[in-house]
């Protein structure tokens, strides 16, 4: 997301997620769940082939990680961001 947040304290409390349109909650969800629902078997293979960008497995890419990883994005100025936990980082 391409926020253009300059206070530091208001880039790691908006950029990435600004509120759900469905519920207008401000705090981002926690997505408690390791797999997700594909809407057909050419959704799924665009997917792994990574032709398309979406949520595969949570290890990989989750909704909660990808709001830390935008916020880390917007406060450092980079391109992107990873986040890992720490047994996973240690696989890399």
């Amino acid at each position: 997301m391409a926020d253009k947040f300059t206070n530091p304290e208001t880039v790691v409390l908006h950029s990435g997620h600004r509120f759900d349109a469905e519920t207008g909650a401000v705090a981002v969800p926690i997505y408690q769940t390791t797999s997700y629902q594909f809407r057909d078997t050419e959704h799924a293979s665009d997917l792994f082939a990574l032709k398309e960008l979406g949520n595969i497995y949570t290890r990989i890419m989750n909704p909660t990680c990808a709001v830390l990883e935008d916020r880390i994005t917007a406060l450092e100025g980079g391109v992107a961001a990873l986040a890992l936990g720490s047994g996973q980082a240690a696989s890399l």
